[in-house]
């Protein structure tokens, strides 16, 4: 089991009277593997079956260099029964709604000792070390490694190991999982059907086996970061989709420390306390996923939509915590208020008088043709996507420019009942699809790329027409 113990002797106040009897001076305790026997100290007794469901080190791991842990941990995490008090989390989250991230950390840690632990995504959670170290407390830190990490992560969890002195615990995939989904749906099949099912097995059920070992878990998740999704996050609940230790729902508890507090504040922590983060940081990237999923976002522009940028942006969760999505995004597409069908109530978009609007007979009779009198551009679209209503600027431009060309431009709403039929007949992947339908040929061609300003669709246009 891997433990990293830390104890700082500049926390005061917030911190209970018994830790600070705990305090051992200013150096950093470490912790090694229980194998390694000679570096803990034997007052540390620890249950290795508890917590067996997040141990994927043993000992056959190559050794690191002992020059970067400390010789001794000298603080004994402290002791949980087999049953932690019950307790009603709506009231505490209501106590501490008004508390400093460092506090509530330091009540998850003394509640739940070595039967919590945080998850580290590699991203600005880093922070979430920071809190546990400076609350001088014996701390756990886990990682999901989906095998499609950027190399810049893998270097930041190297990073992150050394400059705190700890080893994270790495969860990985079932190789077997992996290999029937890659050989089944190829490299990149999320891009056709969406994420959901890479996620599953690449991260979801890593953290499903992680978190059976646990009775507590620690996130970073701030309500800032998704506003369909994580909008009401509290800072401690049961968790609503995973089970811990003794099994069933209700059997863990889950803290978001940083709950409230804003992204710039969470960045403003780590440059104040000189913490390493990860170099895409610099790139452009704020919120980091997997490799394949994930990249950077322009000013302006919301930290989420560098995530899985070909779908809805308000209902972005890979499923590690699906908790946070709510029955009508579940049920439908997670964008307003959601009729039977499957489509919401938000204003039509490309809605002018150059923009030809098609019915669901129209793009069928368009299919047909074989011999058109001129050439057509569809759009597939749904009015709730933000990413269809952010090129409704250069699609109604493009549609004035084509204007008496001879090109008809149109648009066909692709969503609710029209879904399935636009994915098997019109080639949808993701909102927006953009098909140009030649004179003389009956297969529609695929617009290729994602620029979607003006001068991009026209060249696409002439090129073909």
């Amino acid at each position: 089991m891997a433990l990293a113990f830390s104890s700082s002797p500049a926390i005061h106040g917030s911190l209970s009277s018994s830790h600070e009897q705990s305090k051992v001076g200013s150096q950093f305790g470490s912790f090694q593997h229980l194998d390694r026997p000679h570096i803990l100290s034997s007052s540390l007794n620890v249950s290795r079956s508890r917590s067996a469901a997040v141990k994927p080190l043993n000992a056959a791991e190559p050794k690191r260099n002992n020059s970067i842990v400390p010789s001794a941990a000298t603080i004994v995490a402290p002791e949980v029964g087999d049953k932690v008090e019950e307790e009603d989390y709506e009231k505490l989250a209501k106590e501490l709604e008004n508390a400093s991230p460092l506090e509530i950390m330091d009540k998850a840690l003394a509640k739940f000792g070595n039967d919590i632990a945080i998850a580290f995504s590699g991203a600005e959670d880093v922070a979430l070390i920071e809190y546990a170290r400076l609350t001088g407390r014996p701390f756990r830190v886990f990682s999901l490694d989906t095998g499609r990490l950027n190399p810049e992560t893998y270097k930041f969890f190297d990073t992150v190991e050394r400059h705190y002195g700890i080893h994270i615990e790495y969860m990985f995939p079932d190789a077997v999982e992996v290999q029937a989904l890659v050989r089944s749906k190829g490299l990149f099949s999320f891009y056709e059907d969406g994420h959901q099912e890479c996620c599953r097995v690449r991260k979801v059920r890593p953290l499903r086996r992680a978190l059976k070992g646990l009775r507590a878990w620690i996130t970073g998740q701030r309500k800032d970061q998704s506003p369909g999704t994580r909008s009401e996050v509290p800072v401690v609940q049961v968790d609503p989709a995973f089970e811990g230790l003794d099994g069933g729902l209700g059997s863990l508890v889950k803290w978001n420390p940083v709950a409230n507090v804003d992204g710039k504040d969470i960045w403003n922590f780590l440059r104040a306390m000189n913490v390493p983060v990860n170099l895409l940081h610099s790139q452009g990237y704020v919120s980091i996923g997997c490799e394949p999923c994930t990249r950077p976002v322009l000013p302006g522009q919301h930290e989420r939509e560098g995530r899985w940028w070909w779908e809805d942006a308000r209902a972005k969760e890979c499923g590690l915590h699906k908790g946070n999505l709510k029955q009508d995004t579940l049920n439908g597409n997670g964008n307003g208020a959601v009729h039977a069908n499957g489509s919401t109530t938000v204003a039509d978009i490309f809605d002018t008088k150059n923009i030809v609007s098609l019915s669901r007979p129209g793009i069928e009779n368009l299919l047909k043709l074989d011999d058109r009198r001129e050439p057509w551009l569809v759009v597939l679209y749904a009015p709730w996507c933000q990413f269809c209503q952010a090129m409704e600027g250069s699609y109604v431009e493009l549609a004035e420019k084509l204007a008496g060309s001879g090109v008809k431009v149109s648009k066909f709403r692709a969503d609710g009942d029209q879904k399935t039929f636009a994915q098997k007949e019109l080639q949808l992947g993701s909102f927006p699809t953009i098909l140009f339908f030649p004179k003389n040929s009956t297969r529609p061609i695929k617009y290729p790329t994602e620029n979607r300003d003006v001068d991009s669709l026209m060249a696409f246009v002439n090129a073909l027409r």
